[in-house]
Parts: C-alpha cells; structure tokens; sequence
C-alpha cells in the first residue's frame, strides 16, 4: 500500500495578517520532509470562496512550488476543477506543471460538491457532471502532438495546438473526485483513478473496491481516449503519536473537515450565510460541546493513535486491496509541529511494513485486470455513508 498526504490549506478564524503567509510556508515545509521521508504522493485541492475550510484556489501555483523544493514524491491535483476553468487552461497548466516535476504529476479532475463555488462560474449543482464529461472529451486531444478541435455541448474549441506538451506520455495518469461513494464505481466505468473523499470503514472500503475494479474490468466506458488508470484511494483523518489519547489530543481538528464539508456541500436550494458572517471554528467547537457522543465517534474512523493502533487499522485496509491511503493531517488547528512529528512517527514506525507489501498489491491488481482473479459483485447498499456521517450534523449553522 503507498500513502500520499493530502491538503485543503485549511484557516479557521481568527486571521492575522500573515496567516495565509504561514499557512503557505509550513504546507511546504511539510511537502519536502515527506519526500525525504519517502511519501509516494502529495495531494493538493482546488476550491474557491470556501472560507476556513480551504484557502486553495490555485494549487498549480503550490505544486509548482513544491516540484522545486522535492524530488520524488508524486505531485497531485486532488482536484483540478473542471467546471471553473477552460479545458485549454488546465492542460497547458498541467502540462506546465510535469515539466517543472520532471514528470510527477497525477491530474484528478472533479465537479466541484458546492453551490457556493459553481454559481459565480454560472454552472448548476444539475448540470455540472454533463460539463465535467464535456471538459474531459475536450481536453483529452490536447495533449496529443499537433492541433486539435472540438464542438460539443458546453465547449467549442476551434483548431489550436494547446502548448506545452506534458513530459508524461500520452499524459499524467487520470484521476476523478468521489466526494460520493457510488462515484467510485462511475470512476471504475470511466477508466479514471478513484480519490476517494469519504471516511470509510475497512467493511466499506472492501466492498466499493470490489465496486471499483469489477467495473472497471467488465463494464469500461470511457469518455474520450485517454489512458486508463487503475487505482483506488482513500482519505484518511490522520496523527501518529507515541499514545492513542496523545494523538487525539493532538487531532482535535480532525472533524472539522467534515464539518465544513457537510456546511459547504449542504442541499443546492438552501440559502448561504453572506461572507464573513458566519466563524466556521467558533460554530465547529460549538457543535462538539452539544454533541460529544457524536463528536467522539466521527474521530474514530480515522487514522489517529498510535503507531501500533495505526498498524492493525492499516492491515485491514490493505486485506481491502485498497491502492494508497492518503493522509489528512493539516485540519483544523492541527499545529506545523505536531503535523511535522506525526508524518515522521509514521514513517520510522508504520509505513515500512506496508510499503514492503506493494508488490504482493501489483501482482493481486495485475491478475484482477487480466481476469486471472474474478471479484465477487458485492453489496455497496449498506456502504453508502462516510464514516460516522449521521454524527457530524449542522444543525448550528445549517
């Protein structure tokens, strides 16, 4: 199993003039001691307007950044939106990006899960898969030698030869967002990586990569001729530390991705709060005092405790077939400094183990890919909630 690091760039209130500054600075200061530590991928997001949850609307430019200051750890778009930028645009931005990497990216795309992010680019809650599946038809070409055009429903793209061209050929491997579970099955039938956004069970996470290869193997539909990717990931909340109740301590931020999450991706048709007026950690902090039950079991789905805690949770994980769990440590007010520790306890004490099992995972994945392992069609009914979902309601700022 590989393990990637994953970041939202979150900033819960209260800002001082050079929060952003910091925040910046220790994100890739993190990056670089994971690279030496021997991480396989860093994950970046994209979201626009998303106050203390994610101040990262240009992870191009933090990935730039970041292929300069490391050497080998995969840099990934976890995602680049498709429904707020120009198929053209992304390419030449991810062909860029390879280039200064040496070739090291990994391209997630994604729709978006938020109306207060698609309704300034006008793109509905409704109609945004039809222009994720139209971007992707369209940007596909492009990487390709030489011009290329395309008339379809959102995009109409007259013959240019989108430059430069990305040092992986034909193109970095493809990747989709699944904020929602059965969007991992979609992923498998387009032909794309699975990123898996939701906190999930080892139960959960065996059946949707059952999910996930059957339909990649047997029922592929991709949207347009690029490369297949065959991986599944899945994110994880996350700290090592030398005890459980330390590293708990320590993650006490961990939920607070939820919650925002479930805020910002709440129903389409509700009215959003004005900017500003609404302190998203003052509300977060106000919700775990009246509902520490609930509070208590959103943290126990993830990846918090110590290195042998972690070891037993992993090993049923990797019994999962799961690809790369990918780790959520900067949330919240999680500290530089307790991120910087966790990721090095981790990597003395945890990683090794299932690094060495990454051949035995090719091999299993090579035999299912050419039909040598059938996989039985699973039930995915009773998995279609993250972990502790009913746990994390808003009912303090929704």
């Amino acid at each position: 199993m590989k393990f990637g690091i994953f970041y939202e760039l979150q900033l819960p209130r209260p800002w001082g003039p050079d929060s952003e500054w910091q925040l910046y600075n220790n994100a890739l200061g993190q990056l670089e001691l994971a690279d030496r530590l021997g991480y396989d991928y860093a994950w970046e997001v994209e979201h626009h307007f998303l106050e203390e949850y994610s101040h990262s609307p240009a992870p191009e430019v933090f990935l730039g950044a970041a292929s300069q200051r490391t050497k080998n750890i995969r840099l990934g778009h976890g995602i680049m939106q498709l429904t707020t930028a120009h198929p053209s645009r992304v390419v030449e931005r991810i062909a860029v990006l390879d280039l200064l990497s040496n070739g090291r990216v990994e391209f997630g795309m994604g729709e978006s899960a938020s109306i207060t992010e698609l309704e300034p680019y006008n793109v509905t809650m409704e109609g945004k898969r039809a222009h994720f599946e139209d971007a992707v038809r369209c940007l596909t070409p492009m990487f390709n030698d030489g011009g290329c055009e395309y008339h379809g429903t959102h995009f109409d793209f007259p013959l240019r030869n989108v430059l430069p061209k990305s040092r992986q050929k034909p193109h970095p491997p493809m990747w989709v967002a699944c904020s929602q579970l059965e969007t991992i099955a979609y992923a498998g039938r387009c032909g794309f990586g699975a990123l898996g956004f939701q906190f999930v069970s080892a139960d959960a996470a065996h059946a949707w990569v059952h999910a996930y290869y059957n339909n990649f193997t047997r029922h592929q539909q991709k949207l347009a001729a690029y490369q297949a990717n065959p991986n599944m990931a899945l994110v994880s909340m996350f700290m090592c530390c030398r005890t459980d109740e330390e590293a708990r301590i320590k993650a006490d931020g961990a939920t607070f991705f939820q919650f925002c999450l479930r805020f910002y991706g709440a129903s389409s048709g509700r009215q959003r709060p004005a900017p500003g007026t609404v302190n998203m950690w003052d509300e977060y902090e106000k919700w775990k005092r009246e509902n520490p039950d609930a509070a208590e079991k959103a943290m126990s789905g993830g990846l918090i405790g110590s290195p042998e805690t972690l070891r037993k949770k992993l090993r049923k994980f990797e019994s999962s077939h799961i690809d790369q769990v990918i780790l959520l440590n900067q949330a919240g007010r999680n500290t530089h400094q307790d991120i910087c520790d966790s990721l090095e306890l981790f990597a003395q004490e945890v990683m090794p183990e299932f690094h060495a099992n990454i051949p035995a995972q090719d091999e299993w994945k090579r035999q299912v890919l050419a039909g040598d392992i059938q996989l039985e069609e699973l039930a995915t009914d009773g998995y279609q909630m993250r972990f502790g979902e009913k746990a994390v309601a808003l009912k303090a700022v929704g």
